[in-house]
């Protein structure tokens, strides 16, 4: 089945020469079907990118997926147009009302700020607050899982003292939870963060359980056991390229970054970049998109 998109989003066409089907709205409305309806709160800065990558990762499912893009209004994009963001993004006050399968809350580049420092962190705290009534289940990302361990369970982030950059190998610590179901063993997946939570913090809460840990990366995957809260220390949709942008970027910026550990052919960023983690981060939203949303959530929302 197709992923739903807006017309005219950028992401459609780049999806569309992967030959991932998408679908506009006027077919999907001649489909005797109801989506999941997901809300992506999209904080990352090159809002675009992210749109392609998220978008990629909802569509390995037999499910039909209806996303809306919602943006904060407390906090002005610096790097993607306003008419992107008022053509294709919804504020909170015109949602607030609605009810959602599920939800996605990404990343964003403010991990060396305090929590309480984000210009957007009341609202952002209110939004999380509102998912727990109106939202099946919530994915919260690289970021955005730091900031929902820290709202909904006061655990703390900590700087690193050099960045994490690369694809690191992890390991699944129980097999039986639906949400790592067809993962290998041991399995790639990439990071990009200047901060961590920590597994002994983690621990603390009964109600939280550690499902992928990384000895080089740290915690990787925890899950709420009821399965209504998902944090993802990493970032599992990044495409290809997205590690290369990054590095090319601080490299501009003269902050003398590190090579991406595992990432280019013999650690020479001339080379094209190793894929080693597409069939996780495939396999990671569709178990989320079948066990936590679609096999829980009402018929009527």
């Amino acid at each position: 089945m197709p992923i739903k998109v807006q017309k005219d989003l950028p992401a459609k066409a780049v999806l569309e020469s992967e030959n991932i089907f998408t679908m506009d709205e006027d077919r999907a409305l001649r489909q005797d079907i109801r989506p999941l309806e997901i809300l992506i709160l999209n904080l990352m800065p090159i809002k675009e990118d992210t749109e392609t990558q998220l978008l990629r990762a909802l569509s390995n499912t037999p499910l039909q997926v209806d996303c809306t893009f919602l943006m904060v209004a407390t906090h002005v994009s610096k790097n993607t147009s306003m008419s992107h963001l008022n053509k294709f993004y919804v504020t909170f006050q015109d949602i607030r009302h609605k009810r959602y399968d599920g939800m996605i809350i990404t990343g964003a580049p403010v991990e060396n700020l305090e929590f309480e420092e984000v210009n957007y962190w009341e609202e952002l705290k209110m939004i999380m607050e509102w998912s727990k009534t109106h939202v099946t289940s919530t994915m919260h990302i690289c970021w955005g899982a730091q900031a929902g361990l820290y709202y909904h369970y006061g655990i703390c982030k900590y700087p690193r003292k050099t960045k994490l950059s690369g694809i690191y190998e992890h390991r699944v610590l129980d097999r039986k939870v639906p949400l790592v179901r067809s993962f290998n063993d041991y399995f790639m997946a990439p990071h990009s963060r200047f901060t961590e939570v920590r597994r002994e913090d983690i621990a603390k809460h009964p109600d939280l359980v550690i499902l992928a840990e990384s000895d080089e990366a740290g915690v990787f995957l925890v899950m709420s056991r009821d399965g209504r809260q998902i944090f993802v220390q990493g970032h599992p949709e990044y495409d290809r390229m997205t590690l290369n942008n990054e590095y090319y970027r601080d490299l501009s910026k003269g902050m003398n970054p590190a090579i991406p550990c595992n990432y280019y052919p013999d650690d020479d960023p001339c080379e094209h970049p190793i894929l080693s983690w597409r069939n996780t981060g495939n396999t990671l939203y569709s178990n989320w998109l079948n066990f936590y949303v679609y096999q829980t959530t009402p018929y009527q929302l």
